[in-house]
């Protein structure tokens, strides 16, 4: 009895380690695709979208965790507040608000490469 309970303790310890890995993956710093957008509707965290403040929307990292995106063209960065779900386009890894585009210098273009990474 003690083996098989030695057993299932360890198979539920590598499931768990699994999944936790892989959560980390998915929220791993990275590069690619960014947009902005300027909506006024609730965003997926509840709250009202504001094109004014510093907040991005992004597929998995928890809201309110805190992201520096860096435009790859210009060097300029901008560290935004996750707080909605998306960006639902191919290839595009976050998007951003209309503020935080104009702080790395992609309101004209619309998009840009970016990479970004973890902060808080």
């Amino acid at each position: 009895m003690t083996t098989i309970r030695c057993l299932t303790l360890a198979a539920a310890t590598l499931a768990t380690v699994a999944v936790l890995g892989s959560a980390q993956a998915s929220a791993a710093p990275g590069c690619g695709g960014a947009s902005w957008y300027a909506l006024t509707s609730k965003t997926a965290s509840g709250e009202r979208m504001n094109p004014a403040k510093l907040t991005a929307a992004h597929r998995s990292l928890p809201f309110g965790t805190k992201v520096k995106v860096t435009n790859k063209r210009n060097g300029k960065s901008v560290v935004v507040r996750i707080n909605d779900r998306g960006p639902f386009i191919k290839g595009r890894i976050i998007d951003v608000s209309k503020a935080a585009a104009q702080n790395i210098g992609m309101v004209r273009s619309g998009t840009a490469k970016v990479c970004y990474q973890i902060v808080g």
